[in-house]
């Protein structure tokens, strides 16, 4: 498995936290259960997505979100909302994971360290030509199987796409969870992984290409 991303040419700067997550904290501080809950459910799911990048198991990135949230309030008279909430939340999540794994790779036997043989940990790429994707790095036209629509409705596609997504190398695979499901921007995204911006636009060009291989090769099956 790779390595948590870093940022050779340093952190992006981060958008300032809103007025509105200002006073969520707050009310966080004044010890406002309601403001709690409202947090989790606003954060969980997609912590979940991302802590799965970094786990093998369902349990332990229930595990690790819910060591991500204990930070979260230990560590919250320190949030100085320079960068918004949610970005810092997702950037404890990614820390704590990074944590784990230099934990357990001191109790883990060399022979077990070795990578596997395949694409799934090849970073490079793209497998896709480039122009085939607009200037926001979308696909400029679906991949063809009847209707798009049909297409993206049909269970075994989408069931297909998600394996693929499972396979795409771990700093790929964060950055389609982060951007392309959970809505983060770019810079967002950046933060929370600690990349440059070219090494994000890179990286995610890469995975998106590769879907979009996954994706035709299956259609025309």
């Amino acid at each position: 498995m790779a390595d948590l991303p870093t940022a050779p040419d340093g952190p992006v700067s981060a958008p300032a936290s809103s007025a509105a997550e200002r006073a969520l904290v707050a009310r966080l501080l004044a010890g406002d259960e309601a403001a709690f809950v409202e947090l989790v459910g606003r954060h969980h799911a997609p912590l979940r997505r991302l802590a799965r990048v970094f786990v093998s198991s369902d349990a332990s990135a229930e595990e690790l979100v819910q060591e991500t949230w204990v930070a979260v309030l230990d560590g919250l008279r320190g949030f100085e909302a320079r960068a918004s909430l949610k970005t810092w939340i997702f950037r404890i999540l990614v820390n704590r994971a990074k944590t784990r794994r230099e934990r357990e790779a001191r109790t883990t036997p060399l022979s077990a360290l070795a990578p596997d043989a395949g694409a799934g940990d090849d970073d490079s790429g793209p497998a896709v030509d480039p122009a085939r994707f607009d200037e926001r790095g979308r696909w400029t036209a679906p991949p063809q199987h009847g209707s798009p629509e049909q297409a993206l409705l049909d269970g075994e596609t989408r069931a297909r796409l998600a394996e693929a997504v499972a396979a795409l190398p771990e700093r790929q695979r964060a950055l389609v969870v982060l951007r392309d499901i959970d809505g983060l921007t770019a810079e967002e995204a950046c933060n929370v992984l600690g990349l440059s911006e070219s090494n994000q636009r890179v990286l995610l060009h890469r995975a998106r290409s590769r879907l979009r291989a996954e994706l035709e090769q299956w259609m025309k099956r």
